[in-house]
């Protein structure tokens, strides 16, 4: 009995001495696993690692971003409207985008001295089966009458070609308005600060001032 008690305390006390890593260079087996300061021994360059907090790991949320533009300026007011916008617009950041607004032309005929003589044009016109409408803008061409109406001299020089090819002799190409190059100052990507700023922007030489794009950014 003694030789039992004995045996059980010297097994105690060796699995104790285990238990607190006393006995791990003679079994080879470490009885709760690496501890340090080994562990921290055997990290490599520990000097590259940032310990961030909980809340800095979360994923950030997209920035939204907005189209403004501010326009359309004839060539001659672009200058005047790039400067009024120079002091908030960041450099760089403005992209001028530059259209052409198409003329009118009609095929006309007139002016007549009296309301008569446009009846009797008319009458003409309805007997061929040729459409026309009343002219009364502006002034200088009221009385008058138009064969139609287009956004280019040479469809309406063809047009005039071809009312010549079915008797029509006093008709002629009048330009309505002129074409005009139109320039728009665009900021694609503004930032809610930046679009504030542009937004609150006010001046002669903007017109309006910055709204939102008429068409969508990179169209």
């Amino acid at each position: 009995m003694r030789a039992l008690i004995a045996l059980l305390l010297v097994a105690n006390l060796a699995f104790f001495a285990w238990t607190q890593g006393w006995l791990d260079a003679v079994v080879g087996v470490r009885a709760i696993g690496d501890r340090e300061p080994e562990r921290l021994a055997r990290q490599v360059r520990p000097e590259l690692l940032t310990i961030l907090p909980p809340e800095a790991a979360r994923e950030p949320e997209p920035v939204a971003l907005s189209c403004l533009e501010a326009g359309p300026f004839a060539d001659a007011e672009l200058a005047a409207a790039q400067a009024a916008a120079e002091g908030t617009l960041p450099a760089g950041r403005g992209v001028i985008t530059k259209t052409d607004r198409a003329g009118e032309w009609i095929v006309y005929m007139g002016r007549y001295v009296n309301r008569e003589t446009q009846l009797k044009k008319e009458d003409e016109l309805k007997r061929r089966r040729v459409p026309f409408e009343e002219v009364r803008n502006p002034a200088a061409l009221a009385p008058g009458l138009a064969l139609g109406r287009f956004d280019q001299r040479a469809a309406a020089e063809q047009a005039l070609d071809g009312f010549a090819q079915q008797g029509i002799r006093t008709a002629r190409v009048v330009e309505l308005t002129p074409a005009v190059a139109r320039s728009v100052l665009r900021v694609e990507k503004a930032d809610a600060a930046l679009a504030a700023q542009l937004t609150a922007l006010k001046s002669d030489a903007l017109g309006k001032g910055f709204t939102a794009c008429a068409t969508p950014a990179g169209t």
